[in-house]
């Protein structure tokens, strides 16, 4: 279990074969909130692959020595430190979620780390036509968690994460879901540390990429969308972020989770989408 001791974090990492085998290409397969484990499955189809895996800052393995709410930078210096600690030049990015975004500041920041950055479904609030109306609900499922705790604010962001088209500018005025809906705890048990809500989704959310700098890089960029979930958020501002770059978004089988195996009890296609994705990577 290889770490990376830096300000506020011990990184921890995973490599599925050899760092010196030349002829192994090298796959970084990142998300966040989700750790390393999330990956299992999408790394079993690459055998072929050197595949690298990581829990990012506070995540499981990877705890924090540091406080407050996290954001693409800081997950950005993480990750080359990650990359340059494995010393095997540039590699290959596929990044999910959370982690599309810290990949789109990462290739912005450090280019030169990147062969090839595949960026899955961002959630990127501010880029959709709807922006208003979905900042106002993400800042209240912010608002929620510090008020009433994990199980009401879990209960708004699930909600939210499946809603479907535009976000109507009436959308927080509606009632809450019960928490009980999605298996949630109605009580408050007081802690305000989790690592979705409470460190990282008003970071992740509202980052504004560099699209000048992204276009000068756009030859090494995929934008990834979910067949069944191109129109919830996160693949909204996938598209997005590929309109403003003059970019088709490539189409991955299933959803926003489609490459999971049973991980979480939400299996998507993962067969299917590393098929997908090898084909992307070219």
């Amino acid at each position: 279990m290889p770490e990376i001791t830096l300000p506020g974090v011990t990184l921890t990492y995973d490599v599925r074969g050899s760092l010196t085998d030349r002829d192994q290409l090298v796959l970084l397969l990142i998300g966040c909130p989700m750790g390393a484990g999330g990956f299992a499955t999408l790394a079993s189809h690459f055998t072929d692959r050197t595949v690298v895996t990581y829990d990012p800052r506070g995540v499981e393995r990877s705890v924090r020595s540091d406080t407050g709410e996290l954001n693409p930078e800081i997950h950005t210096a993480d990750l080359i430190a990650l990359i340059e600690t494995l010393a095997v030049g540039p590699v290959d990015v596929f990044a999910s979620s959370g982690g599309a975004v810290n990949a789109l500041a990462l290739i912005t920041a450090r280019p030169d780390l990147v062969n090839k950055l595949v960026a899955h479904e961002p959630p990127l609030v501010t880029l959709v036509p709807d922006a208003e109306a979905a900042q106002a609900a993400t800042d209240d499922i912010y608002a929620t968690y510090q008020r009433d705790g994990l199980g009401a604010g879990m209960a708004k962001f699930i909600a939210f994460v499946s809603f479907e088209g535009e976000v109507p500018a009436d959308y927080t005025s509606g009632p809450a879901p019960d928490p009980a809906m999605f298996g949630l705890p109605a009580e408050d048990d007081g802690s305000r540390d989790d690592i979705l809500i409470g460190q990282n989704l008003r970071g992740t959310t509202s980052y504004q990429p560099d699209f000048e700098a992204l276009a000068a890089v756009a030859d090494k960029l995929v934008i990834g969308v979910g067949e069944e979930s191109a129109q919830q958020l996160a693949a909204r501002g996938g598209q997005a972020v590929a309109e403003r770059l003059g970019l088709t978004p490539a189409v991955f089988p299933s959803n926003h989770g489609g490459f999971l195996g049973d991980e979480y009890g939400m299996p998507g296609k993962p067969a299917e989408f590393a098929v997908k994705l090898r084909e992307v990577l070219g």
